[in-house]
């Protein structure tokens, strides 16, 4: 499938976190790890990401849970002006808000991006509609998908704030019903060294055993593979 600019001045100031001040806290103390983290900084679905927001001079994005800040780099180096919102202080964004109230009027940016986050929301379809609320044009959304009820376990095991992967139907769903067309869409397969995602969140010794036996069938020579499915909507 192929695929005016507004203000992008907050319209009133954020509230909430991810899932509240302790998801917040967690995030804080993560941030450096997810800025150095190798998988986030490259990646064919980056790469993509980036494509699809369609940067140039002049052209507004703005990036929803920037965490260690890739994709606005990356935006950012092709001319694009980036405006980051998160939750976490931490990770230093631009706005400090939820993904679910997102601080700015409507139609405010040309692009929406957000990348490898939105299983943290607390609301995904509530995040998937503000995000096209404030977007003139396209939004671009990339995040693991659903595998099986025990591969959720495993996440939550490892990270606490893991909420729920969605399957590439309910993004979906999820898009028609913030009113957006998919227009371009990418199913892949990441992966990563097993032992560095289990210590970018600090998972706990006694409880790595259950996890990599939870996702054994996915770890491959020492390197987790994660499902992966990056789409493009645009406004109707």
């Amino acid at each position: 499938m192929t695929t005016g600019v507004g203000s992008t001045e907050p319209a009133e100031s954020g509230a909430g976190g991810l899932a509240g001040g302790g998801a917040e806290e967690l995030w804080n103390e993560r941030a450096q790890a997810y800025r150095e983290s190798a998988t986030h900084a490259s990646g064919h679905d980056l790469d993509l990401v980036v494509t699809w927001c369609e940067p140039a001079s002049g052209v507004n994005v703005l990036d929803v849970a920037t965490g260690g800040g890739h994709v606005a780099r990356r935006l950012r180096e092709a001319g694009a002006k980036v405006v980051t919102v998160d939750a976490a202080p931490g990770m230093e964004p631009d706005v400090i808000a939820p993904a679910d109230h997102l601080p700015f009027a409507d139609s405010s940016f040309d692009a929406v991006a957000c990348r490898i986050a939105a299983h943290h929301f607390p609301d995904a379809l509530a995040a998937v509609k503000e995000m096209a609320r404030v977007a003139r044009d396209r939004v671009v959304i990339c995040d693991n998908t659903f595998t099986s009820e025990s591969a959720e376990e495993a996440d939550r095991l490892r990270d606490p704030s893991h909420v729920r992967n969605y399957g590439v139907p309910e993004w979906h769903s999820f898009f028609e019903l913030a009113g957006l067309e998919v227009v371009e869409q990418a199913i892949l397969v990441r992966d990563t060294d097993f032992e560095d995602w289990l210590a970018r969140t600090e998972t706990p010794q006694e409880v790595r055993p259950r996890v990599r036996e939870l996702l054994a069938s996915r770890i491959r020579d020492g390197r987790l593979e994660l499902p992966t499915v990056v789409l493009k909507g645009l406004k109707r």
